[in-house]
């Protein structure tokens, strides 16, 4: 059963020497594509894991995770907390 509250993290890894400049491009088009959907309730963010791998993230209500999800096609996601 969907919790109207639960928020779900969507996230794009890269690999590779330029993973973390990839992520921190790859969160503009996240925030570019929140805005155009209207997506009120959204949180975007990259992080810098180590010298190979970085991440882009947005967090999403819920019931936005499918839309969200079949648009974008991120590589994996987690409940947000």
């Amino acid at each position: 059963m969907e919790n109207v509250n639960r928020k779900i993290k969507l996230i794009w890894d890269f690999r590779g020497p330029v993973a973390d400049k990839t992520a921190e491009h790859h969160e503009k088009h996240l925030k570019q594509y929140s805005t155009l959907e209207g997506l009120d309730e959204t949180l975007t963010g990259f992080q810098y894991m180590n010298e190979v791998h970085s991440l882009a993230y947005m967090v999403v209500p819920e019931s936005e995770m499918i839309k969200v999800r079949d648009a974008l096609k991120p590589h994996r996601g987690e409940v947000y907390e």
